[in-house]
């Protein structure tokens, strides 16, 4: 089964300006999402799109292919994933080049590792996409509401349920989709079809859309790397 590595790098931050490139502890961001792609040895290419010729330069830098830009259309704050990834398999179909499946990688994230892309890719064989989450770290059954400035549950009912007797809720982490080319287009949507669910460890998960998401990136990175040293 043939497979693409989609990195999706636009330049535009809103809150952290140049991210996907700004240095992340000895390294530009991007540069990890690249490195775990290309060490995991799945992928028949390994691209980013980006309208930006700066994080173009660093992707080769990193071993990335840059093929073509991104179109002015998809560089918008309007384009979605989908528009995205649809236009990077058209290009490459231009170029005769076909993908049997895709795996579609946000830029910001330092934790993706190369053995996690693998185990999802293995379990993709029985699925026709694959999706990181996480659990909630409490019942969202016990969600709370503010209205007028007063405190009210959003379901009285499970206030008194205990936690090991709610089932576990999971949500979206947004490091990678990996899909079936053919099944995102019958869906169109990169979450499509029969989807399993690769279960990401709370340690792992972290956006990073502030400083402050950073720092603490930073912060949670260092952890695991002298939990690994102890080790």
């Amino acid at each position: 089964m043939s497979s693409i590595a989609i990195i999706t790098a636009r330049g535009g931050s809103k809150r952290i300006s140049r991210k996907n490139i700004k240095n992340f502890l000895g390294k530009p961001m991007i540069a990890y999402a690249i490195d775990a792609a290309r060490q995991s040895k799945i992928f028949d290419t390994v691209m980013v799109s980006t309208e930006d010729r700066e994080i173009s330069e660093v992707a080769k830098q990193y071993g990335a292919e840059v093929p073509f830009m991104r179109s002015e259309k998809n560089a918008s704050d309007f384009a979605t994933t989908f528009d995205v990834i649809d236009e990077v398999i058209s290009e490459y179909k231009k170029q005769n080049k076909y993908f049997d499946a895709l795996c579609c990688i946000y830029p910001c994230v330092p934790f993706l590792k190369s053995d996690t892309l693998k185990l999802a890719y293995e379990k993709m064989r029985d699925f026709d996409a694959v999706v990181p989450v996480c659990k909630y770290p409490v019942p969202i059954e016990w969600a709370m509401n503010i209205k007028g400035g007063a405190l009210t549950p959003n379901n009285r009912d499970a206030q008194n349920i205990r936690s090991q007797d709610l089932e576990p809720k999971y949500f979206d982490v947004g490091m990678f989709y990996f899909c079936k080319t053919e099944k995102m287009y019958e869906y169109n949507s990169l979450v499509a079809g029969k989807t399993a669910a690769y279960i990401i460890d709370g340690m792992e998960c972290q956006d990073i859309d502030t400083i402050e998401d950073w720092k603490l990136a930073e912060l949670k990175y260092k952890m695991l790397q002298d939990k690994c040293h102890i080790k």
